[in-house]
């Protein structure tokens, strides 16, 4: 299938690595214009270098999880000209009881995981209206409908993607931008590898067993058994960006592996 993403522009926020990254490569092997962004200058022209297909790989730091942060990103932007679709995939995840949980990392998890959606979206849907098209992706997870014990305030973040997503997608009805959000389930990226390693040494068993364990362990109602690739979160993306999902908006799409035991 052609998905028509030839010569359309895409941010990807937080894409020098995991699910942005493997966002950002299918994309552009879609042929589309995608802008990597990352913290470090350094680190997202390496990785916009190592992006290679029919479109092409643009690198644009910045930090998106301060209001500061976002300012100097959209300026840097403007290089780039007009924005037709928007991923906003960056943020940040940590186990933690909910007793351990500071003020201040609520407040750190809202900005990152939230804020940033929230701002970008404001500075760039605009445009995508007065030119009659576009897409708006919102990153969350299968963890803002289960949320996780051991991880509160990220899964109150991911819930608050879908409000967030579903509020604007009404906002913009009828004007030709779609907005959606995909939730993808426990999926093999550097963080959660780093994630199961140090459960694997606080156990004093193997990483590569843990991984084994991790799933029937941890997320026993899983349907597909294992971990996903983000490459398999990446084909979601690519579809709900592109032309071809004219009738699809304001939808949380799961590319959680069946672990979501609802109908909705």
């Amino acid at each position: 299938m052609d998905l028509q993403l030839t010569g359309k522009t895409v941010v990807v926020t937080g894409s020098t690595s995991g699910i942005g990254q493997a966002i950002a490569q299918t994309l552009v092997n879609e042929g589309a214009t995608v802008v990597i962004n990352g913290r470090d200058a350094d680190r997202t022209k390496e990785a916009a270098n190592a992006i290679q297909g029919s479109g092409k790989a643009v690198p644009v730091h910045g930090d998106v999880g301060s209001a500061e942060g976002v300012a100097d990103f959209l300026e840097r932007l403007k290089d780039v000209g007009d924005v037709d679709i928007l991923v906003n995939n960056a943020g940040i995840f940590q186990p933690m009881p909910f007793f351990e949980i500071s003020d201040a990392e609520w407040s750190r998890f809202f900005e990152i995981n939230v804020m940033s959606g929230i701002r970008l979206s404001r500075a760039l849907a605009p445009g995508m209206q007065e030119r009659g098209w576009g897409r708006i992706i919102f990153i969350s997870s299968e963890s803002g409908i289960s949320i996780p014990d051991e991880m509160v305030h990220y899964g109150m973040t991911k819930t608050a993607q879908l409000s967030v997503m579903r509020g604007l997608a009404k906002t913009l009805r009828g004007t030709g931008v779609n907005v959606n959000a995909v939730l993808p389930g426990p999926t093999w990226t550097e963080g959660v590898a780093d994630f199961v390693a140090q459960i694997a040494e606080d156990e004093g068993i193997s990483a590569e067993e843990m991984r084994k364990q991790f799933i029937p362990r941890f997320r026993p109602d899983s349907m597909i058994e294992r971990f996903i690739e983000p490459t398999e979160i990446a084909a979601m993306v690519a579809y709900a960006v592109s032309p071809v999902s004219s009738a699809t908006t304001g939808a949380a799409l799961r590319v959680e592996g069946g672990l979501v035991d609802d109908l909705g």
